[in-house]
């Protein structure tokens, strides 16, 4: 029988977030891969997970999830993830790779499946969805994400601020992921667009450290990496005036 990747969505980083069919799913597969820095600290996914899974059965697989300017080291770090996890697969046959939020929006899963399908082909990948970190602060907030006819616009950061911009510039709300290290250009290009009334920020939602603020109350200091964004859509034609 053909071997088994499965990514799964384990949420923003509350244990209870993780859906009935993801958990299912992990406790289904022979071992769990969790992504780790180089600097083997643990990470939310693996926190996550244990919850669940026992430390038996999850297996560490180091990635190198924060180098964005050494391109040779970063995929150096996914082919030796990659190797690694193929490996698994020959022993096992069936592997989950646990994600924060949903393994098909801004995951490493989906770099993962690509060098694990070209090692082992024939490997069927599969991938259960997880809540997003927007769901969660949007939940926590009161903040409403779409409206009627309103587009959803997501934008990470490290793509720069001026992508943000145009998105600010234009209708419907903006989500903003990974911009705590440019924490002092999104308030100015919140202030500049005159959207920064209503938006939120948070940060480790669900978790010990949580920090959801108005951003307004941002004084530009950099934020957690993992920071969440969200500027409303602009609306002003009362209830059901964007249907």
């Amino acid at each position: 029988m053909s071997s088994r990747l499965i990514g799964v969505g384990v949420g923003p980083g509350d244990p209870e977030l993780v859906t009935v069919k993801g958990v299912n799913a992990l406790r289904a597969a022979a071992v769990v891969v969790v992504p780790v820095m180089d600097t083997g600290e643990r990470g939310r996914a693996e926190a996550t997970v244990l919850h669940y899974v026992g430390a038996e059965r999850v297996v560490r697989v180091v990635f190198a999830l924060n180098e964005r300017t050494d391109r040779a080291r970063r995929e150096a770090a996914w082919d030796a993830a990659g190797r690694r996890v193929a490996a698994l697969l020959t022993e096992h046959g069936c592997v989950a790779f646990a994600t924060l939020g949903d393994p098909n929006v801004y995951s490493t899963f989906g770099y993962l499946a690509q060098t694990v399908s070209a090692l082992a082909p024939g490997t069927v990948v599969e991938s259960v969805p997880g809540i997003t970190a927007m769901q969660d602060l949007a939940a926590r907030s009161g903040a409403v994400l779409t409206e009627g006819t309103e587009p959803l616009t997501l934008v990470p950061v490290t793509a720069g601020t001026g992508v943000l911009k145009d998105a600010l510039n234009g209708p419907g709300t903006v989500v903003a992921y990974k911009f705590g290290r440019q924490a002092a250009e999104v308030v100015e290009a919140l202030r500049d667009s005159g959207r920064i009334e209503g938006a939120v920020w948070g940060s480790a939602l669900g978790l010990d450290g949580e920090s959801i603020r108005p951003a307004g109350d941002l004084d530009g200091a950099p934020l957690p990496y993992l920071s969440t964004l969200i500027a409303p859509a602009r609306r002003d034609g009362g209830r059901g005036g964007k249907l």
